[in-house]
C-alpha cells in the first residue's frame, strides 16, 4: 500500500563541535517526512490495523481523538487514500467539523465525526462501550486511540530493522504504543522515553499494553529493565510550553534543519540535548525518533 511506503524517513545526522569532540554520534530518524498527514508513528502504528481490517471483513474503520488529534488526520487521511469508510469518535460535544483546521480537514477526507462528552470519552477503551457504538455504527473495525494495541505496537519496532546499530534510542511518549514497540529490542540498547504528559506513570502504562498483547510477567518485567524513563521535561503538562522550550525549538529549526513541534518531539529532543552531556553517552550512537506531530501539534 502506498500510504504505508517509508522511504522517505531519512536519517539525519546532526553535528556539532561537542557532539565531535566528544565520539557521539546523534542521529534523527525523519518519520515525520514519511506522509504530510499520515506522518511519524501514526503512520506504523496504523498498517497491521489496517491489514487486519481487510482480514476481518468489516466494512468501515472506526476510533477516537480529541479536537487535535493528530491519529484521527491520520486515519482520515490513510482511510481517504484506500477508499476504507471512517468515523471519528471526538472528545467535545460542544465542538463541530468548523472548530479548528484538523476536524475540518477530517471531514473534508470522508470522515465521519461523532461529537460526544467528555464524561462519554472516558469509556472509549470499555468493551460495553464497544458494543454500544457497533450497534450504532454496525460492523464497524475499532482502532483504540492512538492505535494502542498490539499491531500499534509490533508496526512501531519494525522501525529498528531501518537503523545502524546503535547504543540509545529517545522517543517521546503519549500513548506508550511506540515507546513498547521500540524497547522489545533492549537487550541490544537503552529506550529512553520522555513523558509530555505531567505525572504520567509510564513504565505501568506500558505494562498495560504488555500485558493486553499477551506477554506473561516475566517478560514484561525484563523488557522494562531496559526503559530509562525522563519525567521531568514535561514543561507543565500536556500542551503546556514556556518560552525556553520555544526557543529551543526555533533554535533547532534554523541551527540544526530539524523542526519539532512544542507538544511532544520538542520536548523529548530538548531532553535528550540536556541528557547527552552526561560522561555516559561519549563514544555512543544516539538516534532520536521524530514521531511527526507537525501537523496537528496534538495527539
Amino acid at each position: 500500500m502506498e500510504v504505508f511506503d517509508t522511504s522517505k524517513s531519512i536519517l539525519q545526522t546532526i553535528q556539532t563541535p561537542e557532539l565531535n569532540a566528544r565520539n557521539i554520534q546523534l542521529l534523527v530518524k525523519r518519520d515525520d517526512l514519511i506522509h504530510t498527514e499520515v506522518s511519524g508513528n501514526k503512520w506504523r502504528k496504523l498498517k497491521y490495523h489496517v491489514q487486519h481490517f481487510y482480514s476481518s471483513r468489516k466494512t468501515h474503520i472506526l476510533t477516537f481523538g480529541g479536537a487535535y488529534s493528530n491519529h484521527l488526520l491520520a486515519t482520515a487521511s490513510s482511510c481517504n487514500s484506500l477508499n476504507i469508510p471512517s468515523i471519528g469518535i471526538v472528545r467535545g460535544d460542544e465542538l463541530n467539523p468548523q472548530s479548528n483546521h484538523v476536524l475540518a480537514r477530517c471531514e473534508a477526507l470522508g470522515m465521519q465525526l461523532h461529537f460526544v462528552s467528555r464524561d462519554e470519552y472516558t469509556l472509549r477503551d470499555m468493551s460495553e462501550y464497544h458494543e454500544e457504538l457497533i450497534q450504532e455504527y454496525p460492523n464497524a473495525y475499532i482502532i483504540p486511540e492512538g492505535g494502542a494495541t498490539y499491531y500499534g505496537m509490533i508496526g512501531c519496532q519494525e522501525l529498528i530493522k531501518e537503523l545502524p546499530p546503535f547504543n540509545h534510542i529517545f522517543v517521546a511518549q503519549g500513548t506508550t504504543t511506540t515507546s513498547c514497540g521500540l524497547a522489545l529490542g533492549g537487550e541490544f540498547y537503552k529506550t529512553h522515553v520522555v513523558p509530555v504528559l505531567k505525572g504520567f506513570d509510564s513504565l505501568n502504562e506500558m505494562s498495560k499494553i504488555y500485558l493486553k498483547s499477551g506477554f506473561s510477567d516475566d517478560l514484561i518485567k525484563g523488557i522494562l529493565e531496559g526503559i530509562v524513563v525522563h519525567s521531568d521535561y514535561d514543561f507543565g503538562g500536556y500542551g503546556k510550553f514556556t518560552d525556553e522550550l520555544i526557543q529551543f525549538i526555533e533554535n533547532c529549526d534554523k541551527n540544526l534543519q530539524l523542526p519539532l513541534d512544542k507538544v511532544y518531539t520538542g520536548k523529548a529532543f530538548y531532553c535528550l540535548m540536556q541528557e547527552i552531556q552526561k560522561k555516559e553517552y561519549e563514544n555512543q550512537t544516539i538516534v532520536f525518533l521524530h514521531t511527526g506531530g507537525l501537523v496537528a501539534g496534538a495527539i
